[in-house]
């Protein structure tokens, strides 16, 4: 199956809804950026996060540097954001609620 790209006016309206996630690589990505207390409760996340990724079979590209987690997602497949994307991003931004 084909994942498509979204379209600028998809993105844009997509974005709105995604509070704290900005365009990066020239609105072919999305990012956002996690503080938590310390290095353990930022590995969990990063272990929440990658086991929703394994079921969705979408992973991420993030960093990590003690309690700071940099998450960046894009859709490889489809050359930019896709809507798989923003699925990803509202599973994450759950887990932080």
């Amino acid at each position: 199956m084909t994942v498509e790209q979204l379209t600028e006016e998809e993105r844009d309206s997509w974005l709105r809804g995604l509070t704290g996630w900005a365009l990066a690589r020239e609105g072919k990505a999305i990012e956002r950026k996690f503080e938590f207390a310390d290095f353990s409760e930022a590995f969990a996340f990063m272990t929440r996060v990658a086991l929703i990724a394994e079921t969705r079979d979408h992973h991420p590209e993030w960093f990590n540097v003690y309690n700071r987690v940099e998450i960046t997602l894009t859709t490889h497949d489809a050359g930019g954001l896709s809507l798989r994307d923003v699925k990803m991003a509202r599973k994450i931004d759950a887990l932080v609620a």
